[in-house]
């Protein structure tokens, strides 16, 4: 699994502790990668998700009770498309990839690899401050 740093790998941790989740429930494990993975998101966190009952919060996306750019609010409905099938009539690849920059992109892209089992545990890369799991 490839973070953007070191802060993107703690803040997956922390997520997967708090929500006391398998390390092999995939599905949660690619949500979390990307909320971990984006500062704005992670910030937003609990308005996303209920640590208390383990769900994802679809209002977030369909009251617009949470402050989301556009890039966003794309991160947010794949992350529910891989936790759980989420879909709208706007969710469509081209519409989510499209309205994400280089780092958001790469961090979709490397969620699709994580919740499908593509991603494997590799050393620290230490010359840059790319990380690997």
């Amino acid at each position: 699994m490839t973070f953007h740093n070191r802060e993107h790998e703690s803040n997956l941790i922390r997520l997967m502790l708090k929500d006391k989740s398998n390390p092999k429930d995939m599905e949660r494990l690619a949500m979390f990668y990307i909320l971990a993975g984006n500062s704005d998101l992670y910030s937003k966190v609990n308005q996303i998700y209920d640590f208390d009952e383990h769900l994802i919060k679809l209002e977030c996306l369909t009251n617009r009770s949470v402050d989301l750019c556009s890039s966003a609010r794309e991160l947010v409905k794949l992350g529910f498309n891989l936790y759980n099938g989420y879909e709208d009539e706007n969710f469509t690849p081209m519409d989510i990839l499209s309205n994400l920059d280089s780092e958001n992109y790469s961090l979709a892209i490397e969620s699709f690899n994580v919740r499908f089992g593509y991603s494997s545990i590799e050393e620290v890369n230490e010359e840059d401050d790319e990380i690997e799991m």
